[in-house]
């Protein structure tokens, strides 16, 4: 770690470009701690890959999750944030100023840093999932199952997170294929007896993806069974995955706190991690909620705790 050679010494230093980092920049340009924000890997976050975005209050009649994005750093701009490409690649939290390595080569030195790079949904890898993203399969039940309705769905997964997304799922959906790799769920007991009492959801044990088929829309999927290899095709207009999502906090690992999936912990009802001077905000601290409203919320928590250290520091 060749932290030594210092490019640069900035105020308050935001690392990702969600709904959370935005919200940090423009809480913290208005409270003039001029912020320097850098996008990541993919500017703008999980939204950008989205398409109708129906739930956030404020548009009537929805936005583009790409737009949206659009929006929130241009107002991000327009509050005097700087905004910059770049990708944190390594860091030294041993001592205030913090030091943040971009694109493996600048090493940024900052006063107090939030972090909001998010998590990125966990999928198949199979070709027709990624191209059919968007037009009817999704990483989001709550996000997109409405989009649905009164329509017949599956959705793969076995945890937790797949279950109450399948009991979401039937209350909207006329049927939901669950599918299940193996002969039984990783779910919470008390999961898989609410997925099992529900009616209109259809268990497919020992069942893997084969393909996703349709053209330019979702209209069926073909499936494995793994103990008869006997393949199905089930008409449905949408696909969900459910199996989970990894937090991008590897390079954060050995300094913050995080719990067993990399998510990283925070003082509950803050956005405080156990490093004084350091916020965490968004999906890379959240795995319950995961909404653009919950992490633009944490956002602002995080520019205002990061105001009032600042201040308690005289900086």
């Amino acid at each position: 770690m060749e932290s030594n050679n210092v490019n640069e010494h900035v105020h308050c230093l935001i690392i990702g470009s969600g709904p959370a980092g935005y919200t940090a920049a423009i809480y913290a340009a208005r409270a003039n701690l001029k912020p320097v924000l850098y996008q990541g890997i993919q500017p703008g976050g999980q939204l950008t890959i989205t398409t109708d975005v129906e739930n956030y209050p404020g548009y009537p009649d929805g936005i583009q999750g790409p737009d949206m994005m659009v929006n929130f750093e241009k107002q991000a701009a327009r509050m005097g944030a700087d905004i910059r490409y770049g990708l944190a690649t390594d860091v030294d939290f041993s001592a205030p100023p913090f030091k943040v390595q971009i694109d493996e080569e600048k090493w940024i030195e900052a006063d107090t840093v939030i972090l909001s790079t998010g998590a990125s949904a966990k999928w198949l890898g199979i070709e027709s999932e990624q191209r059919l993203n968007g037009y009817g399969v999704s990483a989001c039940a709550v996000c997109d199952g409405f989009f649905f309705k009164g329509k017949e769905v599956a959705i793969v997964g076995a945890g937790d997170t797949a279950a109450e997304e399948a009991v979401y799922l039937s209350k909207i959906c006329s049927v939901v294929h669950m599918l299940v790799r193996k002969g039984e769920m990783r779910a919470s007991k008390v999961m898989q007896e609410r997925v099992q009492k529900t009616s209109n959801i259809k268990i497919y044990w020992n069942s893997e993806l084969d393909e996703v088929l349709g053209e330019h829309k979702v209209d069926s999927i073909r499936i494995n069974n793994n103990v008869t290899e006997e393949k199905t095709v089930i008409p449905v207009s949408a696909f969900f995955v459910a199996i989970g999502h990894t937090p991008n906090s590897q390079i954060f690992k050995g300094w913050l706190d995080m719990d067993e999936s990399g998510y990283i912990k925070t003082i509950p009802g803050t956005s405080k991690t156990n490093i004084e001077g350091i916020f965490a905000a968004g999906d890379l601290q959240d795995k319950i909620y995961r909404q653009a409203v919950t992490a633009a919320g944490s956002g602002c928590m995080a520019a205002l705790d990061a105001e009032r250290y600042l201040s308690a520091k005289g900086l």
